[in-house]
């Protein structure tokens, strides 16, 4: 681990929150048909952002007690991580949220823990479904909801 590095990018990380949420301030706070407006999730995001910047920045004082062992990067975990992201992304319109988020947690928690197949899907299912319904309904956003050859 370097400290440095990761000091620097917590800066920068700080940085792009506190940008995102000035930047948030500037979008108008409705939507057509939705009482959450397009400002929340830039606004969400930036404050998260900052919050794990501020993380990443307190826990570099304890790197020189860290001790690494023979770690390496793992590039078939991430390209997997990657494509999966890149297709959530490009398949969530036509698919619909639920099913997407669906598949790409599935897809993530076998790829950092294989096994487990039971526990996965209910925390995938649960997620995508939860998440869905609270925006959904409760908050009255919207998302892309089920395909048509799925109704």
């Amino acid at each position: 681990m370097n400290a440095v590095f990761d000091r620097s990018a917590s800066i920068v990380f700080l940085l792009i929150g506190v940008a995102f949420i000035v930047e948030s301030r500037k979008i108008s706070a409705s939507a057509y048909g939705s009482s959450v407006g397009p400002d929340m999730f830039p606004l969400g995001l930036g404050i998260i952002l900052i919050l794990l910047s501020l993380r990443l920045f307190y826990e570099t004082r304890f790197y020189s007690s860290m001790k690494i062992k023979g770690q390496s990067l793992d590039y078939k975990r991430f390209a997997i991580i990657l494509v999966s992201a890149i297709l959530y992304g490009l398949l969530l319109e036509p698919m619909g949220y639920v099913i997407t988020t669906f598949i790409f947690l599935v897809i993530g928690f076998q790829t950092m823990e294989k096994g487990g197949w039971l526990k996965t899907i209910l925390i995938s299912g649960g997620f995508s479904y939860g998440i869905y319904y609270l925006f959904v309904e409760v908050l009255e956003g919207s998302l892309p909801g089920f395909p048509i050859w799925f109704n």
